[in-house]
């Protein structure tokens, strides 16, 4: 059998298509013989899972959606010495488009080295930034170089990295915390778990970098317990850094001393926020609290705190290595570098993408991610998460930058990107964000606490509906007092979903409130199931698929659906080959 080596992509969208049997497949295949098995994570064709890499002494090929027969026909190919042209997908016209309008910074390593080698990373020039900036830089050049970049904090809010970094520096206490937010929790999003899953030593080596500049001596990842793969991977990593001296004491006999502890967060979407973050950090219960002081005057047990997430750190390293203006030449306005994006929802080609600072969403959307799964028109965007907002088709020429989306009354958030069809009701988006935030919420804020809950109750009366014409106005009012009264960002952004809604799509709740009809079809006291006659054939597969027994008929002949019984739950309309149901 030809030498070479065989890699599985084993970040979680693989192993949760079936990458795991994959690989464990064509390792018993493969013992005995020249044949290497290794690893690697997501390359960011999460909707081509599982892939394999086939890596000989002449090249490296990619294939994409690997079952069992396909690794057969990889293996037998191996024998013979002619690889496979089917399942390629980096050379498949599709992949191309989905690549090419990428520039990968932070997802360089990403489906490419294998996360829990430190070797591997080395290879690539992992450390290579620590060991500049020890040995050639001062703290206040290293933070002056990332401030000539331009990074803002890709956690949400876009703060300026630098400007955060020099409070800490100022600082004259001798205990400082550093902090990596990976409490990745809006729904959709997955940009944080895949990084520290694929490239764990860029995070380290970030913060490495980061505790020189500010003179912190500690830091912690924080990370929720749902993402066992990524606290794997980043635990190992750690060990492996302390044992080459990149963490721990005397780092590279530099003097510099740094340790390094990650926390395992419960979940609560609540502790994305840098004070509640503190709070569960300290084990405490994860509730924000008022500023002044901020974190980075009184943090973790009341010292000087610094907080960036996982996408901020990766990118000081590739910063403090190849130069600011290697980072700042993509900009667009105020924003500067490159954003990665997690696309779900009913997109034709999911995945995660790293994109340059003022592309357009039509671009993203249409071009990267290949229009939608359903083939009907996209209808629209949700950014930024429960905390973001729901962009019109109207809207996707909007550049990728945080002046610009803000504007549109969403945010960027830390990237997550969930695409919307015709058949999506926006009412019932509204409903499903706000009801997300609303048992979030930590309680503390009386308007966050029962202003989200009062909204939630009108949005489930305008879907069952028995929606007034003053609903609109209340959900409006409401919005705002709980924006301008809450005391984290959970509450104040809470009502961007419901107001992006009311602002862009305000004709379906009208159609709701004063029609009782939801012109998507989604809305189930809202809709009717109608057998169409001159359609219906009479085969009795949707008579038999029906779980309630609501459908009646002889076979060959017409048959009808009794609405009093119907749960309007669509199996029929899944089940029909002739397209005989309509939803009124």
């Amino acid at each position: 059998m030809k030498k070479a080596k065989l890699i599985v992509g084993l970040g979680s969208c693989g192993i949760a298509a079936g990458a795991q049997d994959i690989y464990d497949y064509i390792s018993s295949k493969v013992e005995g013989t020249s044949v290497e098995m290794g690893i690697t994570s997501c390359v960011g064709l999460c909707h081509a899972e599982p892939i394999v890499d086939v890596l000989t002494a002449e090249e490296r090929i990619t294939y994409g959606n690997v079952d069992r027969k396909f690794a057969d026909k990889l293996l037998e190919a191996l024998q013979e010495g002619e690889l496979p042209r089917e399942n390629r997908i980096l050379d498949s016209e599709e992949e191309k488009k989905y690549l090419e309008p990428q520039v990968k910074i932070v997802l360089k390593n990403c489906g490419v080295i294998d996360p829990e080698s430190i070797d591997e990373y080395i290879q690539t020039g992992g450390y290579e930034a620590l060991k500049k900036c020890l040995t050639t830089m001062k703290p206040e050049e290293i933070i002056e170089e990332i401030k000539k970049s331009g990074l803002r904090g890709r956690g949400g809010a876009g703060f300026p990295t630098a400007v955060k970094w020099s409070f800490l520096a100022a600082s004259p206490s001798k205990i400082k915390y550093l902090v990596c937010n990976a409490d990745e929790g809006d729904p959709g999003a997955f940009m944080d778990r895949a990084i520290m899953e694929g490239d764990p030593h860029a995070v380290i080596e970030g913060m490495v970098i980061g505790s020189y500049a500010t003179g912190a001596d500690h830091g912690y990842i924080y990370c929720r317990a749902e993402y066992p793969l990524a606290l794997k991977r980043i635990k190992k990593a750690i060990s492996e850094a302390e044992e080459r001296n990149f963490l721990g004491e005397n780092i590279l006999q530099s003097g510099l001393s740094f340790h390094l502890d990650v926390k395992e967060g419960a979940g609560a979407f609540v502790c994305g926020e840098e004070t509640a973050l503190i709070a569960s950090i300290e084990g405490k219960r994860g509730m924000p609290r008022l500023r002044p002081p901020f974190p980075a005057q009184s943090g973790i047990g009341g010292y000087p705190t610094n907080i960036n997430n996982v996408e901020t750190w990766v990118n000081v390293p590739r910063i403090i290595l190849n130069g600011a203006s290697s980072f700042n030449k993509y900009s667009y306005g105020k924003s500067f570098g490159t954003k990665i994006f997690a696309l779900a929802g009913k997109i034709k080609r999911g995945g995660l993408i790293e994109v340059p600072m003022g592309l357009s969403i039509r671009n993203i959307v249409e071009e990267i991610g290949g229009g939608t799964t359903t083939g009907l028109p996209v209808k629209a965007v949700q950014i930024g998460g429960p905390a973001g907002g729901c962009i019109p088709d109207s809207l996707f020429d909007t550049p990728i930058d945080y002046d610009s989306i803000n504007a549109t009354g969403a945010i960027m958030g830390s990237g997550g990107l969930v695409v919307m069809d015709e058949k999506t009701c926006m009412v019932d988006v509204a409903k499903y964000f706000l009801s997300f935030t609303q048992k979030e919420s930590c309680g503390k804020c009386t308007f966050c606490r029962i202003g989200t809950k009062r909204m939630l109750e009108i949005l489930e009366k305008i879907t069952e509906g028995k929606g007034e014409e003053e609903d609109m106005g209340k959900l409006e009012n409401l919005a705002h007092h709980v924006n301008k009264t809450s005391l984290c960002g959970l509450g104040q952004l809470a009502p961007n979903p419901v107001l992006t809604t009311l602002k862009y799509f305000r004709k379906e709740y009208e159609a709701h409130i004063f029609e009782k009809r939801c012109p998507a079809g989604v809305c189930k006291a809202l809709i009717t199931m109608v057998v169409i006659d001159d359609k219906c054939t009479g085969c009795m597969l949707c008579k038999k698929a029906c779980p309630v027994n609501a459908i009646s008929g002889e076979r060959k002949q017409v048959h009808s659906i009794d609405p009093d019984i119907c749960t309007r739950c669509g199996i029929c309309v899944e089940t029909c080959k002739y397209d005989a149901i309509e939803v009124l």
